[in-house]
């Protein structure tokens, strides 16, 4: 069975729109929405294990290493189900993309039952994998789930809200950051009173999780301009993403500065509290956004994906240096640092 798709041309253009023929995907297609190249993305989970195994010292054994296994299996499914929902959602939007037009569900005749089948299929495996990690990383695992259905599905869709479109996606680090802490927390299950502190104490601090997630924000919303000035069209930017018909590149700018300020206030906040020698690390995180908002005002960005990134490799290779770094500092402890913090603001002076 063959289809035609209508490419669309610049909206104020008198030219006759281009069409060509579809054919009926095929399996390499319906592995390709579920975008496995993507599961890179869960190297986010490799934070909040470090610092849960630096503050609970969990055992390296057998169980340990099935759980991780478990769990990164699990979140890659997830991923992938929220993946393959979206890639078949955003078809009809993804053509008036200069890049996402090549897409699979965009050149090819997906059929919805399968793509249905193939979500569930996926969503069912990765919760159940997650249930044999703690009820805990399940409830993360869910949430991931759920965010994919706010972000993508009607009547929620919140990527089509300007703002809460950035925030919504992001959000999907602090989860990642949080189900690497729980694959290494204590697996705790009903707390035994409201103010069960020994179950509270196994959450992730609260000004990491924020901090987190307003790092990710800042990433997702130099994506979002460095989308905006490939398609160089406002019109055009507004058909492929209706939270560009609000958007400009100088409220997307402003934004993106917002995110890294209250990044850099909670990452401070976590500093200070729960792990002072990552403060060392603090610079190197300043320059590391600084080289990111650099590459995401080029011309046709490589911040538009995860794939065109690896591209940069000095910005790859600081990066790495930077993650050995802090896994140092995560483990290695200076004791001069917390003399400094609990003598340096000592202003008692002996008349």
């Amino acid at each position: 069975m063959i289809d035609k798709i209508t490419y669309p041309q610049d909206p104020e253009s008198s030219e006759k729109p281009k069409e060509t023929e579809l054919r009926r995907a095929g399996l390499k297609e319906y592995v390709t929405i579920a975008r496995p190249d993507n599961w890179v993305k869960n190297l986010f989970m490799v934070p909040g294990m470090l610092f849960a195994l630096s503050i609970f010292h969990t055992p390296l054994n057998s169980a340990l290493i099935i759980k991780i296994i478990l769990g990164v299996v699990s979140m890659c499914l997830i991923a992938s189900a929220n993946y393959v929902i979206n890639e078949y959602l955003d078809a009809g939007f993804d053509k008036f993309h200069p890049l996402k037009r090549k897409r699979s569900a965009v050149v090819t005749m997906i059929n919805p039952t399968i793509v249905y089948t193939e979500y569930a299929v996926l969503a069912v495996i990765g919760i159940g994998l997650s249930s044999f990690v703690s009820i805990k990383f399940m409830s993360v695992a869910t949430f991931l789930l759920i965010m994919g259905i706010i972000y993508n599905v009607k009547p929620f869709r919140s990527k089509d809200r300007v703002f809460l479109d950035v925030l919504s996606e992001s959000v999907n680090n602090p989860i990642r950051f949080a189900a690497g802490w729980f694959i290494f927390s204590p697996a705790l299950g009903i707390p035994s009173s409201k103010w069960d502190l020994n179950w509270i104490n196994t959450f992730p601090p609260v000004s990491i999780i924020i901090a987190y997630w307003m790092g990710g924000a800042f990433l997702m919303a130099t994506k979002r301009f460095a989308e905006y000035r490939l398609i160089d069209n406002p019109k055009m930017a507004g058909l492929y993403r209706k939270s560009f018909k609000i958007y400009n590149e100088n409220s997307l700018l402003v934004s993106m500065f917002f995110y890294a300020i209250t990044c850099a206030f909670f990452m401070g906040i976590f500093l200070i509290k729960d792990r002072i020698e990552l403060l060392v690390s603090f610079p190197f995180f300043a320059l590391l956004f600084s080289w990111y908002l650099k590459i995401g005002l080029l011309d046709d960005s490589p911040v538009q994906g995860s794939e065109k990134l690896y591209t940069r490799k000095w910005f790859m290779l600081y990066l790495a240096l930077f993650t050995a770094l802090l896994c140092v500092l995560m483990f290695v402890d200076i004791p001069w640092l917390h003399w400094f913090l609990n003598n340096a603001n000592n202003y008692n002076y002996d008349s």
